[in-house]
């Protein structure tokens, strides 16, 4: 499972930078406020799931912090990979179109940043992740993205009022039962995601780390 996940994004380098309400595609960085667990004394079980989670995860605070139950971590790991890059269903673009809204709500800068990169890494272009984190609620350069900000936002917000008529705004819309799953463990799955980013520990913007 060597792909990519929300802690550690691939090398990218956004076309233009954008930066909005406290928002932004530039890569950042993340420290826990907690011990993370040292290699050197690491067991083999939690070195085992650093290996197959990231590349990247033996340097990174995240995964050396929730390999502290390393099982926890598999299971994490696992399940972000089978929602984010299954194949068929919604477009890996508008799955991260869906997970930087939620994490625009929730308030999480690091994901939010990791998660528009991701999409415009896709979509080849930023336009809507601007106005995402500008304004949320309204975001969206197409009637289609529109109805996807517009579910993530609510569910993210709202998830008890969730009804039937939101299900058919997304129908309307094109997107059909298996797409619509889709942005919904997408959206979910944030939910989880950003809360350990917001409690556990804070981004490092580029400047911080000079």
């Amino acid at each position: 499972m060597n792909k990519p996940t929300a802690s550690t994004p691939a090398a990218f380098t956004p076309a233009r930078l954008i930066q909005s309400h406290g928002f932004t595609n530039a890569s950042l960085e993340w420290d826990a406020w907690l011990p993370v667990v040292d290699l050197g004394h690491a067991t083999p079980a939690q070195v085992a799931v650093l290996e197959e989670s990231h590349p990247k995860a033996k340097t990174s605070d995240y995964y050396l912090f929730l390999v502290h139950q390393p099982e926890i971590l598999r299971q994490r790991s696992a399940a972000f990979n089978a929602i984010m890059y299954a194949p068929g269903g919604l477009s890996r673009a508008e799955r991260e179109l869906g997970a930087t809204v939620v994490s625009r709500i929730n308030g999480c800068v690091y994901c939010a940043s990791v998660h528009a990169q991701r999409f415009e890494q896709l979509a080849k272009r930023a336009d809507v992740i601007e106005q995402v984190f500008d304004e949320p609620r309204t975001a969206g350069t197409t009637p289609r993205e529109k109805a996807i900000g517009a579910f993530s936002v609510k569910i993210t917000e709202q998830p008890a009022a969730l009804d039937a008529g939101d299900i058919g705004a997304l129908k309307a819309q094109g997107l059909n039962e298996g797409e619509i799953l889709d942005l919904l463990h997408s959206d979910a799955i944030f939910a989880w995601a950003n809360r350990l980013m917001l409690n556990l520990g804070e981004p490092v913007f580029p400047a911080d780390g000079q």
